[in-house]
């Protein structure tokens, strides 16, 4: 239940004109009633003393995996978003990967049910592009948007041929349905699993060349303004993707982008060891890339970074690399990886910020990611001073699947507010 909530004495974080400056925040009734200047007469049921840390509005995340239904022994929705909260997050999109795949409305309902029960983030579903992801038949696009979905994709499983992935965009862009494509030639791609470099040459694993990605991005880029759909890049790692997503947005089309926390973190030096906590995809690359990447985030060519949080249980883990299931759990471990970034000097704090607020809600087209008067009371809290060590036991989700254990990280989330109530206290640890 939301309450009147006074914010004292926190560094403001999010873009806006209260951006770097020290300011209290009112919530009453589940929304902003003030930032800055708080009515004399306001009188709050609880006083959270944000002195000396960074207030945020809650982080939305383009890529959550939520595991349920049907994949309750990986994740639960429960699970997920218990965790998404403890990381800050208070939107969660989530792909269509589910077992059955999303591809209908039934399904999406399914998941709202469910969401609604979890009641500790505002999950919004994205739909399946084709039916069951085999890139043959259209999908009920128009009745997955009616039952909720913000958005539609096919992942990285590959279209049957190009006419189909044309006549996906010319059905997208006449019902005004935001398309979600991750880039990558899936017969270049196959059976890789690591950047194809002479490190995965090294190790004798198959990899996943840059131009798998660079030659989809060229393909989805000429469809979008073929088409004049509305398409957004999930998930890019290289460096020419970065620099043919700008040039296409210099041209005026309806392109944006986004990256993962992984590929800003790490290059493929770290698969030396074979650590199968690694295995991700898109798969880490180069230094290069790397730099790319978050050049892209500070010079807002990319809009978002995304968690790509993919949770698996341990067994998924426990095989040769090549055979594991690729994904890092990254939904409590993302806000400490930012702090990380921006302490270091490669991530500029308000292109940061901007990237999990205000740049994935315009991305989505929805009113969120703001900390002005009138906007949904969905806040973050956040400590970038503390540190603290990652283990099994500390961490919520199901699953435990990131190289950080052991490690000690910077920064933390103290509270999560969702529409002016507090779903997650680092004090209470509610």
């Amino acid at each position: 239940m939301s309450s009147r909530l006074l914010i004292k004495g926190g560094r403001i974080v999010s873009p806006g004109p209260l951006c770097d400056q020290v300011a209290d925040i009112a919530v009453a009734d589940g929304r902003i009633l003030a930032a800055g200047d708080i009515p004399q007469d306001f009188t709050p049921d609880q006083v959270i003393d944000a002195v000396g840390h960074w207030v945020s509005a809650g982080f939305i995340d383009l890529s959550h995996t939520l595991r349920q239904p049907g994949l309750e022994h990986k994740a639960t929705i429960a699970s997920e978003c218990a965790a998404a909260a403890r990381g800050g997050f208070t939107t969660l999109c989530t792909p269509p990967s589910t077992s059955p795949v999303n591809d209908s409305a039934p399904v999406t309902n399914l998941i709202f049910d469910q969401a609604l029960g979890a009641a500790k983030a505002k999950v919004l579903p994205i739909g399946a592009m084709t039916k069951g992801l085999k890139g043959e038949q259209l999908s009920e696009m128009y009745a997955l948007k009616q039952a909720g979905c913000v958005a539609v994709t096919n992942m990285r499983h590959p279209f049957r041929n190009n006419q189909v992935l044309k006549r996906c965009l010319e059905y997208a862009c006449s019902q005004d349905i935001l398309a979600f494509v991750c880039p990558q030639d899936s017969a270049l791609a196959k059976d890789g699993c690591a950047h194809d470099g002479a490190i995965a040459s090294k190790l004798g694993l198959v990899g996943i060349p840059t131009i798998a990605e660079v030659l989809s991005v060229a393909q989805w880029l000429i469809l979008a303004e073929e088409t004049e759909a509305q398409v957004h890049f999930s998930q890019i790692s290289c460096a020419r993707s970065v620099s043919m997503i700008a040039e296409a947005k210099a041209r005026g089309l309806k392109v944006t982008a986004d990256v993962a926390i992984a590929n800003l973190l790490y290059t493929d030096s770290v698969i030396s060891g074979y650590n199968p906590m690694f295995h991700v995809e898109p798969p880490l690359r180069s230094e290069n890339d790397r730099q790319a990447l978050l050049d892209g985030v500070n010079s807002g060519v990319i809009d978002a970074i995304c968690s790509n949080h993919e949770p698996h249980e341990s067994a998924a883990k426990q095989a040769p690399f090549a055979e594991t299931a690729s994904g890092m759990s990254q939904a409590e471990l993302l806000c400490s990886h930012i702090v990380e970034l921006i302490g270091g000097g490669e991530l500029d704090q308000a292109a940061a910020i901007r990237a999990l607020t205000t740049g994935p809600a315009a991305v989505l087209g929805i009113e969120a990611g703001t900390l002005e008067s009138g906007a949904a009371g969905d806040i973050a809290v956040i400590d970038s001073e503390s540190r603290w060590t990652v283990s099994e036991g500390s961490l919520v989700s199901r699953g435990k699947n990131t190289p950080s254990l052991g490690k000690s990280l910077p920064g933390r989330s103290l509270y999560t507010i969702l529409d002016g109530a507090i779903v997650y206290s680092a004090e209470n640890d509610i």
